[in-house]
């Protein structure tokens, strides 16, 4: 698989918990024909080497508030890149900050409760030294979303 770190049934355990965090150690050794205890010691091995970094939710967006999303490309200033992304991660309404290699140095998911709250978080990334631009795109309708 190109990793040293995990095997092709480490790759079924990822996935396994990817889709459901909460299955049981009997579930999944009953996918891979293994005991309970090897999957637990597997699990271990794989949080241990920061392989699995979390266990998560995935919460309805409207139901907890959020009814605006945008994709947002954000142009900066060369030097000001470590700053301006270093300030994004910092905001709670920047759900997820990566710099990037294309159109756009860096890119952020925005969300927000309502289109005006968007807005004025797209402002005040804009008014951040360094920012050159930025290039929202609002999220009507999200067809897939699936954690890789």
């Amino acid at each position: 698989m190109g990793s040293d770190l995990v095997d092709e049934r480490d790759l079924v355990i990822i996935e396994k918990l990817r889709r459901n965090a909460r299955s049981s150690y009997g579930e999944i050794a009953k996918e891979l024909g293994i005991s309970d205890v090897a999957v637990m010691k597997r699990i271990r091995k794989l949080e241990s080497q920061g392989v699995i970094k979390a266990y998560t939710i995935i919460a309805d967006d409207k139901a907890v508030g959020y009814g605006a999303t945008s994709i947002t490309g954000i142009d900066v200033e060369p030097d000001h890149l470590f700053d301006v992304a270093s300030a994004l991660k910092e905001k709670p309404y920047a759900k997820y900050v990566a710099i990037s290699s294309g159109d756009h140095q860096i890119v952020a998911i925005i969300k927000a409760r309502n289109s005006e709250e968007l807005a004025s978080y797209h402002s005040e990334i804009s008014a951040l030294p360094g920012v050159k631009r930025i290039c929202p795109s609002m999220v009507l309708e999200v067809l897939k979303f699936d954690e890789m």
